[in-house]
């Protein structure tokens, strides 16, 4: 499905990630981009600055978490001779083709963005007006992220089930615009789920998530890894008790990172009564660590070397600048009657 298509991700720099991120997000688009790469398509991949001033004015605590997010994509592989990886404020054309699009975009759009929606209902909730606390960049979110997705030709979009509604929207602002003009203007785009990736539980048994507080991180020191696995939820039943693997939490997470013949081990180990919580913690420290253990080292690497992600950053936007200005001077010719 990947043949000849343009692949575009965009992730906010939201700081460092947990297992359940780098399983569920991180990974599906890396394989992702490089299979349409490797399929004779493209990959664009960007870190959305913009988006994340919505919320986070402290420009330093931004900085931050831009070089974080970007080591952390790099840390895992992310080929930039391959893919193009470039910062969002790199690229002065996006604002151009972001005001074309507010032309055509109705704003019973933005009333329906879950984004603006959950903020009014938190207000709603807390006894407060409605558009209290909203700015104007949080509310005209979605028209940007068709500007990013549009601008670049973009065939798929992968997302989360929550991010849907994004990709629906360009597509019907970009049809719009073609049918207004007679002509196949903006590329349609879609969007794409992978459905084989299961959210990953967290320690208390929850979806793993910052905001539950309960998630392992990935690039903490080994010391604070071992002590968020052996916070994870357990009973007190003796190890000779057999038991359910499928009815432990360390199990559910442990499947998730282990390899087939590792989950057996364990799964036999817990019914057999062989394999007590300790032990089983302790192998879920082991594969963890595994599993990132290479990309811990190139993440320091490149936190402590960020020039060199700086010059990757750089280099991508001037792959991404053609593209969308080719896409934005058709738009302004139909637009404008050049």
């Amino acid at each position: 499905m990947f043949k000849n298509k343009t692949i575009l991700t965009g992730v906010k720099p939201t700081g460092t990630p947990h297992i359940g991120n780098y399983l569920g997000a991180i990974k599906p688009a890396l394989d992702m981009g490089k299979n349409a790469v490797q399929n004779g398509g493209k990959h664009f991949m960007f870190i959305a600055d913009y988006h994340a001033i919505n919320a986070q004015k402290d420009a330093a605590m931004l900085n931050q978490k831009l070089k974080e997010v970007a080591s952390v994509y790099l840390a895992f592989g992310l080929d930039t001779d391959k893919s193009v990886f470039y910062r969002q404020s790199d690229i002065p054309e996006i604002h151009e083709f972001t005001t074309i699009l507010y032309a055509y975009t109705p704003k019973g759009f933005m009333n329906k963005a879950h984004a603006y929606k959950a903020c009014v209902d938190k207000n709603r909730l807390n006894g407060k007006p409605d558009d209290d606390g909203i700015n104007m960049g949080l509310y005209t979110y979605p028209t940007l992220m068709a500007a990013d997705i549009l601008a670049y030709e973009t065939d798929i979009v992968p997302v989360g089930k929550d991010q849907v509604q994004h990709v629906e929207i360009a597509r019907d602002i970009a049809g719009a615009i073609n049918a207004h003009y007679n002509t196949d203007l903006l590329k349609l785009p879609t969007y794409h789920i992978e459905e084989n990736v299961a959210a990953v539980a967290g320690v208390d048994g929850r979806k793993m998530s910052k905001s539950y507080n309960n998630v392992i991180p990935i690039f903490a020191e080994d010391s604070v890894i071992k002590k968020a696995i052996f916070s994870i939820k357990t009973d007190s039943r003796p190890m000779e008790e057999p038991k359910n693997p499928d009815e432990i939490l360390v199990y559910q997470i442990y499947k998730s990172v282990a390899s087939e013949g590792q989950v057996a081990e364990m799964a036999e180990g817990l019914r057999g009564g062989k394999l007590g919580y300790g032990h089983i913690k302790n192998m879920l420290v082991d594969a963890v660590l595994k599993e990132t253990q290479n990309a811990r080292e190139m993440y320091n690497y490149y936190m402590a070397h960020f020039d060199e992600v700086e010059e990757k950053l750089s280099a991508g936007a001037l792959k991404a600048r053609p593209v969308i200005q080719k896409t934005l001077k058709c738009l302004k010719n139909a637009v404008f009657g050049r």
